[in-house]
């Protein structure tokens, strides 16, 4: 039997000049390079292009620059430059007409557009896998970014391959995660989105293990990863949560705001058959109890979630309870999917009754009514109250932004009318006045 082996990641080679200021704008964009998929090479001669960031300082940082970018030229062709240098174009093509772009200091966006047309990002993403695909959901802005804390899964969820794919639970170190995210707020990032595909099970494989950050002992945990976290002065939003009892430790962080008080825990489901047909962890009959008790702690915890209807062995009992569940939990934010085999996921093999296709859809269409009609009504609540929002947009209708209780791409959007003069990243604190089932409308206080 032949396989076909999987495409080669895209490489880029990259070669950092200057200051530290300039080292910290070349990490930011290798982290969102490293985050599409691409990987970093350190040699010319492995590299699909290469990006040389420059310094303008003086006249010798200057000859530098221009020496760097022709031999990189010479060993490699392709060349992008950026940094300081890059705000004297003409001086650049002048002695190096042949590169393909050039941008200036901190025009992270730009520099990964112009990686994209040379070496575009694969396009293989598969959004049951990928948490964030490798071209990226759109070009993250520079005001916020995803800090990936672990990779793979100890779980074995029916309908899932990831463990299979990408192996099991591998945190990655704390001080690591740390001094990355660091760098991220030092280069203007005012969010940051905590993403893995267990977020609460970080350390679990390295039994918590103490490591160090900025001189001090942190315990390689979530709770620990939080506290540390809420010092560098930013939103703090988790994502893919599972409830287990060690989550009841992050509500009283998100009460004394130090993270954003927003839990992002993908239920799957309600139905005790189900869910042990799913075999998902951590969820037991108490799940609604410890909603009412978080929110007794923190009232404004804003909880999203994601739900599939149509699981094989569905009846309409178990699809009921599931909207009784949800008229008694109350979630803020929620997604629903139409159940789709995935090829090699155990679900295939249980031999339950396939939910047909029309049904499929009857109960989708059901769910999203059912939620829209509480997250309106939740919504509606907001009305009158003061929200800090984060600025996404701004165009001559006015700004768009988000609050404590939008993650970008997922969930609703703050309308500010009188926002034409902000710009993206600004923080500004606004009244809410008018609501729809997802969106909000704002003015600026």
């Amino acid at each position: 039997m032949s396989t076909t082996p999987a495409p080669a990641n895209p490489k880029v080679g990259f070669v950092s000049l200057g200051c530290p200021k300039a080292l910290v704008d070349s990490e930011r964009i290798l982290t969102q390079l490293r985050m599409e998929g691409y990987d970093v090479v350190s040699t010319y001669q492995d590299a699909d292009v290469v990006v040389v960031n420059t310094c303008g300082f003086i006249d010798s940082a200057k000859a530098e620059s221009l020496e760097v970018i022709g031999e990189a030229i010479k060993e490699n062709g392709k060349v992008i430059v950026t940094g300081c240098m890059g705000v004297e174009e003409g001086n650049i093509r002048d002695v190096h007409p042949s590169v393909l772009a050039v941008t200036g200091p901190q025009q992270y966006e730009q520099v990964v557009s112009a990686v994209h047309e040379v070496v575009p990002p694969k396009q293989d993403h598969n959004p049951l896998i990928d948490l964030v695909p490798p071209q990226g959901v759109k070009l993250t802005p520079r005001h916020y970014a995803y800090l990936k804390i672990s990779e793979g899964c100890n779980h074995s969820c029916s309908f899932c391959i990831i463990p299979s794919m990408r192996g099991k639970l591998v945190s990655r170190p704390v001080g690591d995660v740390l001094d990355e995210a660091q760098r991220l707020v030092k280069s203007g990032v005012k969010e940051l989105l905590v993403i893995s595909q267990d977020t609460s099970a970080y350390g679990v494989d390295v039994k918590y293990r103490t490591g160090f950050w900025n001189g001090a002992p942190v315990k390689t945990r979530m709770t620990e990863l939080c506290e540390a976290l809420s010092t560098l002065g930013v939103w703090v939003r988790l994502h893919y949560v599972y409830p287990y009892p060690h989550v009841d430790e992050l509500i009283p962080l998100m009460a004394a705001g130090k993270i954003l008080p927003y839990l992002d825990i993908p239920f799957q489901h309600a139905s005790p058959k189900v869910l042990k047909s799913m075999k998902r962890p951590a969820f037991e009959d108490k799940t609604l109890a410890r909603i009412k008790n978080w929110r007794e702690i923190c009232p404004d915890l804003i909880i999203r979630s994601t739900f599939i209807v149509g699981f094989p062995g569905e009846t309409e009992e178990d699809f009921q309870y599931l909207l009784d569940w949800l008229t008694e939990a109350q979630l803020d934010r929620v997604g629903c999917f139409q159940y789709s085999p995935v090829e090699g996921a155990p679900a295939n093999d249980l031999g339950l009754d396939i939910v047909p296709d029309d049904v499929k859809q009857d109960r989708w269409e059901r769910f999203m009514a059912h939620q829209q009609a509480i997250s309106s009504a939740r919504l509606q609540l907001r009305i009158g109250r003061e929200i800090e929002v984060l600025v996404d947009e701004v165009d001559e209708q006015g700004a768009v932004g988000r609050c404590f209780f939008d993650a970008p791409e997922i969930d609703g959007n703050v309308f500010i009318d009188n926002g034409s003069n902000l710009k993206p990243g600004d923080k500004v604190w606004c009244k809410v006045t008018d609501a729809d089932e997802y969106d909000l409308w704002a003015e600026q206080i």
